[in-house]
């Protein structure tokens, strides 16, 4: 059974390492808060939603690998939590039910025990904790933390989130990058939505592949369409990117998790239960 185990790693391309590596792979989905706009105009711009009202989900995911725990984005921002009703911000009315931080307690850690951060990109509802990571290794590409210091803030970028970064224990990637250097985790570059844009792509032993949107998509019917909103930095580099992420899907045959999707969101274990 073993000798027959290993020749289908072989047959797959997957390597031993690879395939142990997975198996003690952990994905966590995280409620990192809720958007609600009264018009999301914004989110296409070619019109189909002009006027019509709608959420989008705030998701981030703590991924535990052997060689350390990863947090991918970290949502709107705890602070939102004081009001269940939210509080109105200039484009959308923030709504935080459960802070990322109690959903870390309950899996027994806290923001400081977090060894890895990376962040999609730098909109303000997927860097809204990023204040807290401040002993975390920072995952950063360059492009992304230009083009934030060169746009007006708020409303939807926030220089300050950054703050707490620490340069000496930056990691600066220009494009893809493979975070535990397994094939486990790998970060891939997805520039148009901002200029650093990027997906994460997680191998997990029993699920599969799980690829995670940032914001290449909103919803579905984006991803349908090659919608995208009015506020992307290039349409042309968008287009580019969804065409390559797409062929990733395929040949990975991997699971696409819209992170603004409720309903994929909900698809999902939350944490504290997880996927592996």
């Amino acid at each position: 059974m073993r000798a027959l185990f290993f020749a289908a790693l072989l047959f797959t391309g997957v390597t031993t390492a690879q395939a142990t590596s997975e198996s003690n792979v952990r994905l966590y989905a995280m409620d990192c808060g809720r958007l609600e706009f009264t018009d999301l105009a914004p989110f296409a711009d070619t019109g189909e939603y002009d006027g019509h009202p709608g959420t989008l989900m705030a998701s981030c995911y703590l991924i535990r690998h052997p060689r350390g725990d990863l947090l991918w984005d970290t949502g709107i921002g705890d602070k939102y939590a004081v009001d269940p009703a939210g509080m109105q911000l200039p484009n959308y009315r923030a709504i935080v039910r459960k802070t990322v931080q109690s959903q870390l307690r309950e899996i027994g850690l806290d923001f400081s025990d977090i060894e890895f951060f990376a962040f999609s990109h730098a909109h303000a509802d997927h860097l809204g904790n990023a204040d807290r990571l401040g002993k975390a290794q920072w995952i950063v590409n360059p492009k992304e933390l230009v083009w934030l210091a060169s746009v007006p803030s708020p409303p939807r970028t926030n220089l300050a989130l950054i703050g707490a970064r620490d340069p000496s224990k930056t990691i600066s990637i220009t494009g893809d990058h493979d975070v535990f250097g397994d094939g486990a985790v790998k970060i891939l570059s997805a520039p148009g939505h901002t200029p650093g844009h990027q997906v994460l792509l997680v191998r997990l032993a029993k699920h599969g592949p799980l690829l995670l949107s940032g914001d290449l998509y909103h919803s579905h019917e984006n991803r349908q369409g090659r919608r995208m909103p009015v506020f992307n930095v290039s349409r042309a580099e968008t287009l580019a990117s969804m065409e390559r992420i797409e062929s990733i899907i395929r040949n990975q045959r991997a699971r696409l998790v819209i992170q603004h999707s409720v309903a994929d969101f909900d698809s999902l274990p939350h944490s504290p239960s997880f996927l592996d």
